[in-house]
């Protein structure tokens, strides 16, 4: 194990999420509400953790932008890119910043819009039984070290939280809508995921 592993590792023992499993909000996180999202049809629980890669503009970080697109505030007119996706209606549960921050979105017991036309093992509509988490980055720059943290120990709190997700499994948009969406792309490392996890588990 790298110091950085161990670092890692021992900032995953002091880490602490808490989920309101009633409202399906964390507490003490930034909350920015969307009105992208609804209620899930009757008799589809959370089964799937699906794992996204966002930036607006693509590659800059940090703005702000997100959550405008996130509310529909997107200013088209900003950026060449804005203007081919300011009239989608789209969402996440959560976004992870590169810093580590989250932001939550929609709770976890309304459906958020992160999928879209997606199919996991045969079943469509993904939108319906997963979770969206939302990773501030590109398919080709890094993410973060407290991205990847950050990221283990929602994963573990949701399957502590919600006994559908107890044995999620967590993929990648790609994974579920493929030749469509590339993202987290190859630039995001599922070996460390996986590792932190399981220190996450172990905690």
């Amino acid at each position: 194990m790298t110091p950085r592993d161990t670092r890692l590792t021992l900032a995953i023992a002091r880490t602490k999420v808490i989920i309101d499993a009633a409202t399906g909000w964390i507490e003490g996180v930034r909350r920015v509400v969307s009105p992208n999202c609804d209620d899930r049809p009757p008799g589809n629980e959370l089964s799937l953790i699906v794992v996204h890669g966002i930036s607006l503009p693509p590659g800059q970080f940090g703005n702000g932008w997100i959550d405008r697109f996130f509310c529909n505030d997107l200013v088209a007119e900003a950026d060449p890119f804005f203007a081919t996706i300011s009239d989608l209606t789209v969402s996440a549960h959560v976004l992870i910043a590169r810093d580590g921050t989250l932001t939550q979105y929609v709770p976890f017991t309304r459906r958020a819009w992160h999928a879209g036309k997606s199919n996991y093992c045969g079943r469509e509509g993904c939108n319906d039984f997963s979770v969206g988490i939302e990773l501030e980055g590109t398919d080709e720059v890094p993410y973060a070290p407290p991205q990847y943290l950050a990221l283990a120990v929602l994963v573990a709190t949701l399957r502590r939280t919600y006994a559908s997700l107890r044995s999620a499994a967590v993929v990648g948009h790609s994974d579920i809508a493929p030749g469509r969406k590339t993202d987290p792309g190859p630039a995001f490392d599922w070996r460390k995921l996986k590792q932190l996890l399981e220190e996450s588990n172990a905690t």
